[in-house]
């Protein structure tokens, strides 16, 4: 269990580890690559701007001159794009200690992905579920891998979808951010029961922030055809950031705890111990009863499994699967 008040001073020393963080550019994900990198880790920061990454290595390099740091271009609304990640990850990393699935999209309106699916489902899970198989083998190398996937106390709102991923008729942008969210706890637990099932070291944990203070509250704001709309938007989330949320460093702990701290074991669910676990330092929390249910969860999975083209089978969960072959639709 967590002890009281952990916080980023505890992280044990991370040299030597190449972790992979998802996402990394700014709020969460900086925050995450920014503690890692302080303890020694090789930080692969995989983000979709190149620009706006390399703001974000130099703002960490001011606080950590010596930061092991490296840029990898990932667009998890694009399969294809995932695929060309995780082919350039084993190239120039046959190890991966630490997968942290941290970005994000959130309360966008209605819009497919570049491969048909509703935009929040495939940036937030599909991505991602497709990038951890992919990198596999690669985890597979490090004695102690973990897998760290990002949720949100949004997740007990969510429901599963049982018929795709192209989106429900009376679309609601967000009841599709809290499906996602949901989707995230689910992948995280199964994957570890599916893990353990085939006899891997390989450990995967979930994590949620509460709330936090970070850029993703904006990104609706800023695709708005209204600008008055748009406007209203962003300032009713700064008043909202200002007067509830606790700092997006804060928020980046049960992560952190989740990816570093020795006792966490896998399928451990790592939020907030304040109230309603909106803010606060990590403590083990319980997943919401929609990620327990064994039949909708199976669907799902095989859902997902169809939708990337990637299965999970023994042999790719002992990481024996060539990256370079991945099974098409």
């Amino acid at each position: 269990m967590p002890q009281a008040r952990w916080d980023h001073t505890r992280i044990p020393n991370q040299a030597g580890k190449l972790a992979v963080v998802t996402g990394a550019n700014s709020g969460l994900g900086w925050h995450i690559s920014l503690q890692l990198a302080r303890q020694g880790a090789h930080v692969v920061m995989a983000c979709r701007d190149k620009a706006r990454a390399m703001q974000a290595m130099d703002a960490i390099r001011a606080e950590v001159p010596d930061a092991r740091l490296s840029f990898q271009a990932l667009d998890l609304a694009s399969l294809d794009k995932v695929r060309a990640c995780a082919a350039a990850l084993a190239a120039a990393h046959p190890r991966v200690d630490l997968l942290v699935n941290n970005a994000g999209v959130m309360f966008l309106p209605y819009a497919l992905s570049a491969d048909g699916f509703e935009i929040q489902m495939a940036c937030n899970h599909l991505g991602h579920f497709l990038l951890t198989g992919l990198l596999l083998p690669q985890l597979a190398q490090a004695p102690a891998a973990r897998i760290v996937t990002m949720s949100s106390g949004f997740n007990h709102y969510g429901r599963l979808p049982q018929g795709g991923f192209k989106g429900q008729p009376g679309y609601s942008r967000h009841r599709a951010y809290c499906d996602t969210k949901l989707a995230n706890i689910v992948f995280a637990r199964a994957l570890s029961s599916r893990l353990a099932r085939a006899g891997s070291h390989i450990a995967s944990v979930a994590a949620h922030p509460g709330y936090a203070a970070t850029n993703l509250q904006f990104g609706a704001a800023n695709l708005s055809a209204s600008p008055w709309l748009a406007g209203l938007s962003r300032a009713s989330m700064r008043l909202s950031n200002a007067l509830l949320a606790q700092p997006a460093s804060m928020g980046a702990l049960p992560a952190l705890y989740a990816a570093t701290e020795p006792g966490v074991k896998s399928g451990d669910y790592i939020g907030p111990d304040g109230f309603q676990e909106s803010r606060g330092y990590p403590k083990l929390v319980d997943a919401p009863k929609r990620a327990r249910d064994a039949d909708q969860v199976a669907r799902f999975w095989a859902q997902s499994e169809q939708a990337t083209g990637f299965r999970y089978d023994d042999a790719a969960l002992n990481g024996e699967t060539d990256q370079r072959v991945v099974r098409l639709r």
